[in-house]
């Protein structure tokens, strides 16, 4: 009990640090301009032409780095990125201590899932400055093929796109009763501010719920029809959205809700609890 115990502080010593809050706060500027570029493609594909570039978080890092100091600024989000990776899984470790029973597990599995998100974004985010491997929805197509040729793989790519539909459905849900507002400070907001952090996460949550929760069906059926072009993320979902009846302005809802979202993270920079 007593090592428990000491392994605990050690984790809640670290999540105390200065320095992982300040790098975890520049993360959710990184996280934020990620999100615009990303709104930024889903808007070309809306009405245009993305430029060849994925519509998904690698052909939004993609953009940046082709900017002036694009490659750098790709460094400086993997280092915020893992930052708040390492802040995350202290939270699903030790954290969340303020809520009870049910809720704190609830909490920190969410901690433990958002771990794995940032340490995506930190991974893509290297890729990118290295110029390493092909785009994120190849990968993932490449990788659904591989799954369906072995046995089970169809059931695993489909219960993946179940589990994919499911996170897009608690994404909505999650933003349409701004149930991330316990997450901010929103104490030290004046009226103004917590109005609109409030409106720029619901519409942000929501837009990220609709993306993912068509990018799960897809893969599903993906799993269904054996194929595996169905299944390349965000970017297929995009796609599949914008070629439907009033699709483009639809699409163009959700680029705008995902542009929220980038400015929410700015927000959460300086107001999320860390």
């Amino acid at each position: 009990m007593s090592l428990t115990r000491n392994a605990e502080a050690t984790a809640s010593q670290a999540a105390n640090s200065r320095w992982l809050e300040l790098l975890a706060r520049a993360g959710f500027i990184g996280y934020g301009v990620v999100h615009l570029l990303f709104a930024w493609l889903a808007l070309q594909i809306a009405f245009g032409d993305s430029g060849g570039k994925d519509g998904d978080q690698t052909g939004a890092l993609s953009t940046l780095a082709e900017q002036p100091m694009g490659k750098f600024l790709c460094v400086a989000i993997a280092v915020g990125m893992l930052a708040m990776a390492i802040w995350q899984a202290l939270e699903a470790a030790v954290g969340h201590r303020t809520e009870r029973g049910r809720e704190r597990l609830f909490e920190r599995i969410a901690s433990a899932a958002r771990t794995l998100v940032y340490l995506y974004f930190a991974w893509t985010a290297w890729k990118v400055f290295s110029n390493a491997g092909s785009s994120g929805a190849d990968q993932q197509e490449a990788l659904t093929g591989k799954l369906m040729e072995s046995g089970g793989g169809r059931l695993l790519v489909g219960l993946a796109g179940l589990v994919l539909a499911a996170v897009g459905v608690g994404l909505v849900i999650y933003g349409w009763k701004k149930k991330f507002r316990k997450h901010l400070k929103t104490g030290e907001m004046d009226a103004h501010t917590r109005t609109l952090a409030l409106r720029l996460g619901m519409a942000g949550y929501v837009a990220k719920g609709v993306a993912y929760g068509i990018a799960g069906l897809l893969v599903v059926v993906a799993a269904v029809n054996y194929d595996p072009e169905k299944a390349r993320g965000l970017d297929a979902a995009l796609r599949t959205l914008r070629d439907q009846s009033y699709g483009p302005f639809l699409l163009a809802l959700v680029a705008l809700g995902i542009a929220c979202f980038g400015v929410y993270c700015f927000l959460q920079s300086r107001y999320r609890k860390v």
